[in-house]
This record gives C-alpha cells, sequence and structure tokens, in this order.
C-alpha cells in the first residue's frame, strides 16, 4: 500500500542518515560520500515536509566530508556550493558565506571577494529582507577583505622611509579601500552581538586617520551596552585603546576591574595586580591580593613564575610589616583545603626545582607563609636551594623560620 511504501521509504531514509552519522563521528570520509550518494538518489521519490528540508542536509554532510576528504579538490568543492546555492534560496546567503570561508582558508582572497560582491547584489522578493542579517554579514566580511587590502597598502607606504607618502597613486587606492571597510564595519558593530574582529580592524581605521574620539566611542559601547552579550574581549580592546592613549590609572584599572569579574584567570591580571599594587589606597592594594590569589586558582597559572612573584611581593610586604595579615587570612580560608594539594605537594617541589629555580623559590617563599616551616614544597626547595648554596634560598629559609609564628595566626 501507499502508506507501507512511504513508512518503508522513512525507515531507510533513517538507516542511511544513520550510516552517514556513523562514518562522519568516525573519520570514515569516503565511506560517508558513498552513503550521502545513495541518500541523495533516494530523495527522488521523498514527499515528506520535514522542518529540516533535504537540501539543508545536503548541504551540511556534504561540505563536512569535502573539507575532509582525501581525494576531494577545491574545483569540486567550489562546484558543490554552486549547485546548493540554487537549491533553497532561504539559505543561499549562508551558503555564500560558508563558500567565502573556505575559499578564505585555501588562501583565495580574490575569488573570496568576487563571491561576496555577487551575493550581496543577491536579490530575491520577500527573501531579501528576511535574511537581512545575513546580508549585512556578506558586507560586513567584504568590509573586513577591504581592510585587509587597505593595511597592505599602507605597509606598502610606510616602507618607503622618511619621505613620507611618496606614491599618489597607492595613497589614493589606500583611501578608497578605507572609505569602503569602513563604511560596512561600522555597519555590521551596531547590531548587538560578538564582532571582536570587526571592531579591532575598524578601531585600527579610526587610530591610524587620528580619529581617536570615534574609536572610544566604539569601544565604549562594544564593552557597556548591556544589549551586547558580556564578552571579555571587549574589555580587553577598552584596556589596550587607553593603554596606547596614555589614560590615567583609574581609567585602566576601571578597566581591568570589570575583566576581572567576567575572566578572573585572564593574562592581564598579572598588569591589573601591579597597578593595584602601587596604589596607595588600601582598598585598591586589597583588591590586588584578591586577584592574584584568584588567578593562581585555575591550572593555566600554576607555573606562571610572575604571578607567583607577584604574590610572594605582596604577602612578604604585609609578614614584615605585620599589618593586614587578616587579608591573607580570608583568602586562605577557603583555599586551604586544596590548595596545598593543588600548588605545594612534593611532586610538584622536585618538578619545579627541576624545571624552573626562579619559580620554585617564589611559591616556596609562599608556601612557607601559609603552611608554615614544615611544609612539603617548602622544606623540599628550601633543602635543594641550600645544598647548591645559593644564597637567596638561605635566606628564604631563614626569614620563613623567623616568621613561622605568622603561619600560627593565619592558619589558626
Amino acid at each position: 500500500s501507499s502508506n507501507e511504501h512511504k513508512l518503508n521509504f522513512k525507515k531507510s531514509k533513517e538507516a542511511c542518515l544513520s550510516y552517514i552519522q556513523d562514518a562522519l563521528l568516525q573519520k570514515q570520509w569516503k565511506r560517508a560520500a558513498e552513503f550521502l550518494t545513495c541518500y541523495v538518489e533516494s530523495l527522488e521519490k521523498d514527499y515528506s515536509r520535514e522542518h529540516i528540508g533535504p537540501s539543508e542536509m545536503i548541504w551540511r554532510i556534504g561540505t563536512e566530508i569535502l573539507w575532509h576528504h582525501s581525494q576531494s579538490s577545491m574545483k569540486e568543492f567550489n562546484c558543490f556550493m554552486e549547485q546548493m546555492k540554487t537549491l533553497g534560496v532561504k539559505r543561499y546567503l549562508k551558503v555564500c558565506l560558508e563558500h567565502v570561508f573556505h575559499l578564505l582558508c585555501n588562501g583565495q582572497i580574490d575569488e573570496a571577494y568576487q563571491n561576496l560582491s555577487l551575493a550581496e547584489s543577491w536579490r530575491f522578493g520577500e527573501q531579501t529582507a528576511i535574511q537581512d542579517k545575513e546580508m549585512k554579514l556578506i558586507q560586513a566580511y567584504r568590509g573586513l577583505l577591504d581592510y585587509c587590502s587597505w593595511s597592505k597598502q599602507k605597509n606598502i607606504l610606510l616602507e618607503h622611509g622618511e619621505d613620507g607618502f611618496a606614491d599618489l597613486a597607492v595613497e589614493q587606492e589606500m583611501h578608497g579601500y578605507f572609505r569602503k571597510a569602513a563604511v560596512n564595519l561600522k555597519e555590521i558593530i551596531k547590531i548587538p552581538g560578538v564582532w571582536d574582529v570587526f571592531v579591532k580592524c575598524y578601531v585600527d581605521l579610526l587610530e591610524f586617520y587620528g580619529d581617536h574620539n570615534e574609536a572610544r566611542q566604539v569601544l565604549n559601547e562594544y564593552a557597556y551596552n548591556s544589549k551586547f552579550p558580556a564578552n571579555p574581549n571587549a574589555h580587553v580592546y577598552l584596556y589596550q585603546f587607553l593603554k596606547r592613549q596614555g589614560e590615567s590609572k583609574k581609567s585602566l584599572i576601571s578597566a581591568l576591574k570589570i575583566l576581572h569579574d567576567i575572566v578572573p584567570s585572564h593574562e592581564l591580571m598579572i598588569d591589573f595586580n601591579t597597578m593595584l599594587q602601587k596604589s596607595k589606597k588600601r582598598k585598591k592594594r586589597r583588591l590586588g591580593l584578591e586577584v592574584i590569589f584568584a588567578a593562581l586558582d585555575y591550572a593555566g597559572w600554576k607555573e606562571n613564575a610572575k604571578a607567583w612573584s607577584c604574590l610572594a611581593r605582596q604577602v612578604k610586604q604585609i609578614v614584615i610589616s605585620e599589618k593586614h595579615l587578616d587579608w591573607i587570612k580570608q583568602e586562605w580560608n577557603s583555599r586551604k583545603d586544596w590548595w596545598p594539594a593543588f600548588h605545594f605537594s612534593r611532586y610538584l617541589a622536585k618538578r619545579n626545582w627541576q624545571e624552573n629555580k626562579s619559580l620554585s623559590y617564589e611559591k616556596a617563599l609562599v608556601a612557607g607563609i601559609l603552611l608554615g616551616k614544615d611544609c612539603k614544597y617548602f622544606k623540599y626547595v628550601s633543602h635543594q636551594g641550600c645544598k647548591a648554596q645559593l644564597k637567596r634560598f638561605r635566606m628564604l629559609k631563614k626569614f620563613v623560620t623567623r616568621h613561622n609564628p605568622v603561619y600560627l595566626r593565619i592558619s589558626g
């Protein structure tokens, strides 16, 4: 019967898709291609109306296979993408974008630009309005390629030496790229979203031509507009811009404070800690201790000598002055159950000593203060340092032994 035929067809189609999925997961690209061919041939009898149509299935699966297949060529990929563009107008611009990405990955910049220009001129009734966001992306990526061309021309002109922009034709061409890039980049960053590469390029254009106020406005909007998703890079770009402009430490600290709240493990936390430690305000120095402790909570910082040096310096200052020991105690209370195994084991002491003696010195100082002179890490490193007759390790041992009562106050 007709219903039985449709049911059997549906089962066989689902089985075919399952085989394709299995082949993709196992990276069996040839096998996946064979099953996809069967799937495509069987679709001539498919009259179902699924939410995700067959053409999208073919596009997504076929692209993945051609990207990885050892025998696929750029010519085949281009031909496939052109076919996909004609299968459904609803996905036309998305397919164009993916085609452009593939061309860029293969270094075919001129071909990518040509495809973007063709896509930008595409019109199809109401679909043009529906795909407004995709069209803006098309324009934005064209602006990005215009920026790349502008950057190349800029470098050519700057290489001419002290006589400046000697080649008028090249300079005019560069300004032409600037105008085209600026228009498209400015439009995309008005839309709430994560536009890191576009923002960076647009700000670079503005700074080169001395429009620092516009650059500042763009970065502030990108970082602080509540309509945009939380984005650590937005605050990094703002901080870097403020630093280039020689802004006050207050402005720099303000930018990094928000970055710390979002990503306490960011590499700029060392800069943040350094600025806070130089402050005369007790509140900021207290925050500096919190910042460096928080950064060292993450595995990626375990062997960061600069971070341990920052912590060791501040802890040592507090111990010598015997002021604000409560700061250390507050930070240590939430970590004393897991930091000893995480940072101060005998195994780590041995490895750190072998690989980086400066790191082991800084960590041993912190370990000795936080865990006392009987700490495994401190005992091993100080013993090895004294055995090697290194003066600063002998001084380290004396310092920790002399201030061992501080450990009792912190741990108590």
